[in-house]
């Protein structure tokens, strides 16, 4: 059994609202052990089975499908109930022909859509770390805990699609002017847009994203948007 650090339970008030628990119904539930996705930012399966799907009815149902190896996420069997899934993730399940991702929908951070069969081997994976290695190689990591040596040329900030789960980059979308981005968080999650401009950041404020939704143009941190395609997206993310 793999070792968990911190505790495996929350109290129910406590978990995201984005989970789909009922707050009532017992005093704690499983929690996300620390892994690829920020623990606020993450369900962890046997939540997602049981009351974001409602696939089963019980954590013991749950527990007998995780165990049983019966689902994967980005294409790996994950046994543990504990695992967080995140933003983009791609979740299957045996004996279920849906295929599920990970996407920010109606102001939730992450809510599950179903998606193509054809479209499960691939993600979409954020930017966040770029740094050099020995041998002047580029390391790059990812919103989801992946990192890789690689050569493309990207920023932080800008989007890679990944092919899972052999982690291997397909393609890069940078964040600029033109490009589609999804909001990831607060009110406008889920929201895709067109970017105005790019505004660089200052000593105060953080680099920030003008970008039109419909008929309005907010303005955005760009740590709260991800590149999703240069004219429309370019996966199935609604």
């Amino acid at each position: 059994m793999v070792s968990i650090a911190g505790s495996k339970k929350l109290k129910r008030q406590m978990a995201p609202l984005f989970w789909g628990i009922t707050r009532k119904d017992s005093r704690f539930v499983v929690t996300v052990r620390p892994g690829g996705h920020p623990k606020h930012l993450a369900i962890p399966i046997a939540v997602f089975v049981r009351d974001t799907l409602k696939l089963v009815t019980t954590l013991r149902e749950a527990k007998s499908v995780i165990y049983g190896g019966k689902i994967k996420v980005d294409g790996i069997t994950r046994r543990s109930l504990h695992h967080g899934i995140g933003l983009m993730d791609v979740v299957e399940l045996e004996g279920i022909p849906d295929v599920y991702r990970l996407v920010p929908k109606d102001s939730m951070v992450l809510q599950p859509i179903k998606i193509n069969e054809s479209e499960k081997t691939k993600k979409l994976v954020k930017v966040t770390r770029k740094t050099t290695t020995r041998g002047s190689k580029t390391q790059l990591g990812f919103h989801d805990g992946h990192s890789i040596i690689s050569d493309t040329k990207v920023n932080v900030g800008d989007t890679c699609i990944m092919q899972i789960p052999e982690g291997k980059i397909l393609d890069a979308i940078k964040l600029e002017k033109g490009c589609q981005v999804i909001v990831t968080s607060g009110i406008n999650a889920g929201h895709i847009g067109k970017v105005v401009e790019i505004k660089e950041g200052t000593f105060v404020l953080p680099r920030r994203a003008l970008v039109n939704i419909g008929e309005r143009e907010i303005e955005i941190p760009v740590d709260l948007v991800m590149v999703v395609g240069k004219d429309k997206p370019v996966i199935q993310i609604e």
